[in-house]
C-alpha cells in the first residue's frame, strides 16, 4: 500500500491549508499510486515560524546529544530499509535493488555527519600579547531550506538534513513531488529517533512557489538546492540578492576517458554499470564517452554487448536491471536526443527507442561516431543514453573533456600511473574518478566547479557551509 503523504511542520503530519493535492504516477505503469499536498502561503509560513523555534532550541543542544539522536536515526532508517526501498521504486522506478542500497547509504551518511557534529573544532591563535585569548568559535548558521530532486530522493535530502542538524541548525526541506514517500520516511526515522519539533520540517509543492517564497524570508539564513544549472543559478541570483549562503550541486556533462592502454573488460564493466544505473537519471553519470583511437573499435564492441544484454523492465522484479525513467517528459528528451543525433550523422548501435506502450521505459542506447553539433554532446541527457566518441591524443581529450561548461564529474581509464596522474590534474571537474569508481562515499567531498555549482555535500567539507566563524579576542 502506498502510504498517505502530509506536510510535516512543527512537529505534526498535516494537510496543506489550502487542501490542494497533486497526483503521485507509479513510472513503471504511469497509473496513480497516491497525492501529494501542496503547501501554500500559509503552509510555508508556518514552517518557518517553527523552524525559526526549533533552531533556538536545536542549536543549545550539545553536540554530544546531537550526535546521539542522528545515530538513532540512522538505526531507524537500516531497520526499514525493505519498506522505504519497496515505496522508492513503486514511486520513481529504479530497481529495488538499487532501491535497498540507496536507503542503507542513506544511514551511513547520517552515521557520518553525526561523528562529524562532534568534530566541529574552533581553534586558539596565538596572540601578540601577553593576557589576551583568541578564540575561534563555529557556530550553527540558523535555519536552513533544503530543496532536493526526484532521482535519489533519500541520498539527495540525508546529505543536506543530516549536515545541517548536526552543526545545530534547522532545516525546512523542499520534498520532490514526484517521489514524496521515500521521502517522509526518511523524515520519520528522524522523528522517531527524537529529534524535538520545529527541527525538521517537510513540505511539497510547486517548486518555484516555494522557493521564492522561503529564500527571502528573513528566518532562513542558508539554502542548499540540488538541481538543473538552469534552476540553480535562479535560486543562486535569488540568494544573492538577500545575502543567504548557498551551496548548489548542478547539472554535469561527465566525460568518460578510455586511453589505448586502458583494460577495456574494467572499463567497459564500470562504465556500463555507472551509466545505465537509475536509467541514467543520474548527475555523476558517463555521459560523454571519449575513447581512444586504438581501442574505440573494442570497446564499442564490448560496451554494446553490455547494454544489449541488460533487462529493462518494473523495478520490483527482482531479476529487472534498469527500471523506467521517472515520468513521461524524460521519454519524449531520449527520444528527441536519439533523433537529432543520428540526424547529424550518429548510428544506433543498440536502442534507441520506448519499450513498449505502457509505463517509461526506454531501451539502453548506445550511439557511435556522434559529432559534437549534435544535442547529447551539448546538454546532459540525463537517460540511459551513451554517445561514444574517438579522440587521437592527450591534448585532443583533455580539450573536449573541459570544452562543456560543467564540471561535476569525469571518469578516466589507464594503464599509465604518469596519465593517471596527468589527467587528473588536467580535467576541469569537481570530481575525478580514475580506473574505478570513487565517487558519493559519505566521508569524500561532493560537488562541482564552473556551471556545475558550489560547495560540497560529503566529508567534512559539508558541514562548513552550516557554520558561522566567529572570532572571540578577550582580555
Amino acid at each position: 500500500m502506498y502510504p498517505e503523504i502530509q506536510l510535516h511542520i512543527d512537529g505534526h503530519w498535516c494537510k496543506s491549508a489550502s487542501g490542494q493535492d497533486l497526483a503521485v504516477l507509479n513510472p513503471a505503469t504511469g497509473e496513480r499510486i497516491g497525492a501529494v499536498p501542496h503547501a501554500g502561503t500559509a503552509d510555508l509560513e508556518r514552517a518557518a515560524a517553527s523552524a525559526a523555534k526549533g533552531f533556538q532550541r536545536w542549536s543549545k543542544v550539545p553536540a554530544f546529544e546531537r550526535y546521539k539522536v542522528m545515530r538513532k536515526a540512522a538505526d531507524n532508517l537500516r531497520a526499514r530499509v525493505d519498506e522505504i526501498a519497496a515505496i522508492l521504486t513503486v514511486e520513481q522506478g529504479k530497481p529495488i535493488a538499487e532501491a535497498k542500497m540507496e536507503v542503507a547509504a542513506g544511514a551511513d551518511v547520517i552515521d557520518w555527519f553525526a561523528e562529524e557534529a562532534r568534530r566541529t573544532y574552533g581553534r586558539v591563535i596565538p596572540p601578540r600579547a601577553e593576557g589576551i585569548y583568541q578564540l575561534v568559535i563555529k557556530e550553527p548558521v540558523g535555519p536552513c531550506a533544503a530543496f532536493t530532486p526526484w532521482n535519489f530522493p533519500i541520498n539527495q535530502a540525508v546529505r543536506k538534513i543530516s549536515a545541517a542538524i548536526a552543526a545545530g541548525c534547522s532545516v525546512i526541506l523542499k520534498g520532490p513531488e514526484e517521489t514524496p514517500g521515500s521521502c517522509a520516511g526518511l523524515v520519520q526515522a528522524y522523528l522517531d529517533a527524537g529529534l524535538p519539533p520545529g527541527v525538521l520540517q517537510l513540505v511539497f509543492g510547486t517548486p518555484s512557489e516555494i522557493s521564492e517564497y522561503l529564500i527571502p524570508h528573513p528566518v532562513i539564513r542558508k539554502i542548499s538546492f540540488t538541481g538543473s544549472t538552469s534552476v540553480g543559478k535562479h535560486l543562486a541570483m535569488l540568494a544573492g540578492q538577500h545575502m543567504k549562503r548557498a551551496t548548489m550541486e548542478l547539472g554535469g556533462h561527465a566525460p568518460a576517458i578510455v586511453f589505448d592502454d586502458a583494460d577495456i573488460d574494467v572499463a567497459v564493466k564500470i562504465l556500463s554499470g555507472q551509466k545505465f544505473r537509475n536509467a541514467g537519471q543520474v548527475c555523476t553519470s558517463p555521459t560523454r564517452f571519449l575513447v581512444q583511437e586504438k581501442a574505440y573499435d573494442q570497446f564499442v564492441s564490448k560496451f554494446t554487448a553490455a547494454a544489449s544484454g541488460i533487462k529493462v523492465g518494473d523495478g520490483m522484479d527482482p531479476g529487472t536491471h534498469m527500471g523506467p525513467l521517472a515520468h513521461e517528459r524524460r521519454l519524449d528528451a531520449m527520444e528527441r536526443f536519439v533523433s537529432d543525433a543520428v540526424q547529424n550523422g550518429a548510428k544506433v548501435q543498440t536502442g534507441g527507442r520506448r519499450v513498449g506502450n505502457k509505463g517509461y521505459f526506454f531501451e539502453p542506447t548506445v550511439l557511435t561516431d556522434v559529432p559534437l553539433t549534435a544535442r547529447i554532446m551539448n546538454e546532459e541527457p540525463f537517460g540511459p543514453l551513451a554517445p561514444i566518441t574517438r579522440f587521437k591524443d592527450f591534448d585532443e581529450v583533455v580539450g573536449e573533456a573541459n570544452r562543456l561548461p560543467y564540471g561535476l564529474a569525469a571518469f578516466a581509464y589507464t594503464r599509465s600511473a604518469r596519465t593517471a596522474a596527468a589527467i587528473g590534474a588536467a580535467v576541469e571537474s569537481g570530481m575525478v574518478s580514475i580506473n574505478h569508481n570513487g565517487l558519493a562515499l559519505p566521508e569524500v567531498p561532493f560537488g562541482g566547479v564552473k556551471d556545475s555549482g558550489y560547495g560540497s555535500e560529503g566529508g567534512s567539507e559539508a558541514i562548513e557551509s552550516y557554520l558561522n566563524t566567529k572570532f572571540v579576542s578577550q582580555a
